[in-house]
């Protein structure tokens, strides 16, 4: 195909007035074109497709205290939100290396910094999970400022591609870098029943664990290999099919939210990740630097206060919240994906 011929390529046609599949939301993909379009998706408490809101970003950058002249390090860097912000502090000053696993949105992400001005000078981006901290601190020195938002991007759970959301079909992925590792339906026909269950329990407090994993693996016994979104979903709805029907809608919508989170923790190693990051942090920390923290669910911010608190008593830290931070009243209303988020902060000795 020549250049002209991709140059004049036709947007993908919708019916109706409004687009509803993600690929067809082509004004949304284009932000720096369609602004008003992006500022009325916005303004109705909706995430535009293929973006991302960034969550708490006052609370983070009252907390950094960020001065020109430092070195930070944004261990996940998503859409970019957070960097551009914490860039923005530090005044053409200092650099911010950002960490990110997943290839494709990580590239778009680095290209628009690029192109908003932040060279190689100012910041700096390595294609690599933030386990591997102590790796980038070789490179780079100890950092004055650290922020690890452990969420998941509206970018990745809105593409049906990536297979993230109960809510669109799509393969029952769920990896950040899709280039590497098992995807979740590869694990499901990688793990027995009862470590399934485990799986269920342990990285989301799934109340119907059993009847859930007992309708899966009868399902799949009798060829249904769960390869889609959907096919999970449906297999969730006839896992609970006895219960009363005013409670089934919405236990239905909880268990499928569960589900797939627990598969997403187990197939990207999640808790692990987070363990070896949180074990190397105070050393590639600055003496007075600080850290903060996002986490999305009860298990994440389980292990940053546990670890947390072991540190200050070592004397690691010389200070850390005794409470989590939660988002405005405000922010919720504008962005409802924030509701779940709690931040906890820790300063180096």
């Amino acid at each position: 195909m020549s250049s002209e011929e991709k140059k004049h390529k036709r947007r993908v046609h919708y019916s109706g007035k409004y687009p509803k599949k993600f690929e067809e939301k082509y004004k949304e993909h284009s932000p720096e074109k369609y602004k008003d379009i992006v500022d009325h998706v916005i303004a109705k408490g909706s995430t535009p497709a293929g973006m991302h809101i960034s969550i708490m970003v006052r609370e983070i950058l009252d907390f950094l205290q960020i001065k020109p002249g430092q070195r930070g390090l944004d261990c996940t860097l998503g859409y970019g939100g957070h960097t551009r912000k914490m860039l923005e502090c530090l005044q053409g000053e200092g650099c911010i290396y950002g960490l990110d696993v997943d290839p494709i949105e990580s590239e778009k992400t680095v290209a628009r910094l690029r192109n908003s001005g932040y060279g190689e000078d100012s910041f700096k981006f390595r294609l690599i999970n933030f386990a591997n901290i102590d790796k980038v601190s070789e490179e780079a020195g100890k950092f004055d400022f650290v922020l690890a938002d452990l969420g998941v991007s509206s970018m990745q759970i809105d593409n049906p591609e990536r297979g993230f959301s109960y809510k669109i079909d799509g393969p029952l992925d769920l990896r950040l870098d899709p280039e590497h590792g098992e995807s979740a339906a590869e694990r499901l026909r990688n793990v027995t029943k009862d470590e399934f269950i485990g799986m269920l329990i342990e990285n989301s407090d799934e109340p119907y664990a059993e009847e859930i994993a007992n309708k899966v693996f009868s399902l799949m016994k009798k060829g249904n290999p769960m390869n889609t979104t959907t096919e999970l979903r449906h297999a969730i709805e006839d896992a609970l099919w006895k219960l009363p029907k005013d409670e089934k809608d919405q236990a239905v919508k909880k268990s499928c939210a569960r589900v797939f989170q627990a598969l997403r923790i187990d197939v990207n190693s999640e808790f692990e990740v987070l363990y070896s990051f949180l074990e190397k942090l105070p050393n590639v920390l600055e003496s007075g630097g600080r850290v903060a923290i996002l986490t999305f669910h009860s298990g994440e911010d389980r292990l940053v206060k546990k670890a947390f608190k072991k540190l200050y008593k070592e004397g690691s830290f010389s200070d850390i919240s005794t409470d989590v931070i939660r988002p405005s009243a405000e922010e919720c209303h504008i962005n409802p994906r924030s509701k779940s988020t709690k931040m906890r902060w820790a300063i180096k000795a």
